[in-house]
């Protein structure tokens, strides 16, 4: 039995990817150089990096959409990363594209995700915005916090005690740009961000129709035409459709008719599941609580681990920003209690 070295797998990348393919030998490096690895191409150094940081688990105890959802089958924020990875590893093989940057990416591009999903981001938003003096009304709210922009920052500068995974300079471009205008620069990059919308958009109606809001007849039946009329088979057209229309265009994208009947999924999306009376009755919970913490924690700032002070450098916000985002469900919740709630000291 031989052994496959790193070299031998960047030879088999120039071998067998897409022209278009980024090459882990070509990488733009990293921040710190290092020794190369015996066995591992740069870009799976970084996969393996991201899946061993304490981030990275502890997105299996953050809220996907359903924040008391009762049941083991409701997605977390870690196994929509894993159907992410999934998705990206399919449509880049099927390309010719590099798997272990899409795969590496995909990992990455949730890690500065806030507790309580896009309840806990905009909650953040909205507390940086009232510190800062912004009107909480204005169009800037939103750019106060963004998770993509804090998933770059836990690698870069948070994880290992503040010195970041020191992660190759396509890994920290795909996981910022999975999400926004600005596109990632390389193919393997921009297949994750499409990816993302693919997964959350298709796992949502599952969650969905399994937590009683919706049923499957109840989708429009434009998006059945299109699509397909359930789950699988939304997943395996949008894959597919992403593959053929990429490798026509050189470039990474859906058709038309497919991007716009996902597009009109996730209209229906907001309009009767993110917005339900029975997740926004837990959403405003999750928002309070969320605003509580952080105005605890200004006023408090040497509770907050000395970790995210020396990180944040004198920064008050910023220390406050990072640990709270950091947290899990759980752990807001009982620090929550902890800080708030009465204790029965009969008992």
């Amino acid at each position: 039995m031989n052994i496959v070295h790193r070299e031998d797998q960047q030879l088999r990348e120039h071998a067998l990817l897409s022209a278009d393919a980024a090459k882990s030998d070509e990488s733009e490096g990293r921040a710190r150089s290092g020794e190369p690895d015996f066995l591992r191409t740069e870009f799976q150094r970084d996969r393996d990096k991201i899946l061993h940081c304490k981030s990275f688990r502890r997105l299996s105890h953050k809220t996907q959409v359903f924040l008391a959802a009762e049941g083991d089958h409701f997605r977390t924020r870690l196994t929509h990363t894993l159907e992410v990875a999934q998705i990206a590893r399919t449509i880049a093989r099927a390309l010719g594209l590099n798997e272990d940057l899409a795969e590496a990416i995909s990992l990455g591009h949730d890690l500065g995700h806030t507790p309580f999903g896009h309840t806990g981001e905009a909650a953040l938003a909205g507390c940086l915005a009232r510190h800062r003096g912004i009107d909480v009304a204005s169009a800037q709210v939103a750019a106060q916090y963004r998770h993509n922009e804090q998933s770059l920052r836990v690698v870069e500068r948070i994880e290992n005690d503040g010195r970041g995974l020191n992660l190759t300079a396509e890994v920290r471009d795909g996981i910022l740009h999975h999400t926004g205008a600005i596109r990632a620069e390389t193919l393997e990059g921009r297949i994750v961000a499409t990816a993302d919308r693919i997964a959350y958009v298709n796992h949502d109606i599952d969650d969905a129709i399994r937590a009683g809001l919706l049923t499957e007849d109840a989708l429009p039946a434009s998006t059945h035409e299109v699509l397909g009329p359930d789950h699988s088979s939304r997943i395996e057209l949008l894959v597919r459709d992403m593959v053929q229309t990429s490798a026509a265009l050189d470039d990474i994208a859906l058709s038309e008719p497919v991007w716009d009947a996902m597009s009109e999924l996730r209209s229906f999306l907001f309009a009767n599941v993110y917005t339900a009376p029975q997740v926004l009755a837990e959403v405003n919970k999750a928002k309070y609580l969320v605003s509580q913490l952080f105005d605890y924690y200004v006023d408090n700032i040497d509770e907050v681990p000395e970790e995210y002070r020396a990180i944040a450098e004198g920064d008050r916000l910023q220390a406050v920003t990072d640990y709270i985002a950091g947290m899990t469900d759980r752990y807001a919740t009982a620090t929550f209690k902890r800080l708030f709630v009465p204790r029965d000291f009969m008992r």
